[in-house]
């Protein structure tokens, strides 16, 4: 039997979008048209092997043994001969387009990438929940625990609820049509663990009064198309005041988007990339402006001005 190639894509995402700790996620697609994400190839080949490119190709550990990629193949192929399904041996390219640690869902965007691009390759083997719930232990596998709140968005895409209850991994919510989430990656490496440590380890009975309060409401906004009621939700009282510290400039950035009106900002996932939400082209590139000449550290840093991805990932052939 002859395999087709398969170039799988999986956006960049938010995770927390401030207000939902693990429990909101949202894929990002910048409106200049180009890509924020990474992506894999897949094809037959007379055994397993894994190139990587990419602009962040140098950042990850030398050699592939260790690869997240090829743990996904491995992980895939099992699954697949658990099924009675044939495993032929693959090639795979990885073109690592996000920054590693930034907080952009970079390690689930790899996975995301990978499984669906191998799912795609093999004649979807596994239903989309399940495929799901793989790229769910993956992850858990790099960060110590097992969550959803950047493989959902990369792969679903839009803006994501956790659900976890029976089947229902994840809920695709409404979205604002005409909202601009600026993302600026300042060019540091915060590592999830290291992003974990610093919380607390009980969290105030008002705070956790507060999160679900506003967790609640926001999707009730949401349903209801209410965006002022949306946005006054969009505030991180869980980890915000703790991660901030790690950031560099945070708080000046915060002041500046605020000046212009911002309807919200934060810290996307564990950091250090910050997010602003604006209902106006103009406010959204007057911040990535700002934020690209004052809160990016080094070369490596970058910002965009995106909208929600509402397709999430593709695999096509090639």
């Amino acid at each position: 039997m002859e395999y087709e190639m398969i170039r799988a894509y999986a956006p960049a995402s938010i995770g927390n979008v401030s207000l939902g700790f693990d429990l909101l996620g949202a894929a990002l697609k910048p409106v200049d048209g180009s890509l924020l994400g990474d992506e894999v190839e897949v094809s037959q080949a007379e055994s397993f092997s894994l190139s990587i490119k990419g602009t962040f190709a140098h950042k990850l550990p030398p050699g592939v043994d260790d690869n997240i990629i090829t743990h996904s193949y491995h992980f895939f192929s099992e699954r697949l001969k658990q099924r009675g399904k044939p495993v032929v041996p693959v090639a795979m390219v990885l073109y690592k387009n996000l920054p590693i640690g930034s907080g952009l869902g970079s390690s689930a965007s790899s996975i995301v990438a990978a499984l669906h691009g191998l799912n795609a390759f093999y004649g979807e083997p596994f239903s989309k929940t399940e495929l799901l719930e793989m790229m769910g232990e993956l992850e858990g596998q790099i960060s110590g625990s097992v969550h959803y709140d950047n493989v959902a968005p990369s792969y679903l895409g839009g803006l994501v609820l956790m659900a976890q209850a029976g089947d229902k991994v994840a809920l695709s919510l409404p979205v604002f049509d005409d909202w601009y989430w600026v993302v600026c990656y300042s060019g540091i490496k915060v590592s999830t663990a290291e992003a974990r440590r610093i919380l607390p380890k009980t969290v105030p009975l008002a705070d956790t009064l507060t999160f679900g309060r506003q967790l609640g409401v926001f999707v009730h906004a949401l349903h209801c198309g209410d965006r002022a009621l949306a946005g006054a939700m969009m505030q991180d009282v869980i980890a915000e005041p703790y991660r901030k510290s790690l950031l560099t400039g945070f708080d000046e950035a915060r002041a500046f988007t605020q000046q212009q009106g911002a309807i919200a900002f934060g810290i996307s996932g564990s950091g250090p990339t910050v997010f602003a939400v604006t209902d106006n082209l103009d406010t959204a590139k007057r911040i990535e402006t700002w934020l690209g000449e004052h809160y990016i550290q080094n070369s490596e840093g970058f910002s965009r001005v995106c909208r929600l991805d509402l397709g999430g990932s593709q695999a096509l052939k090639v």
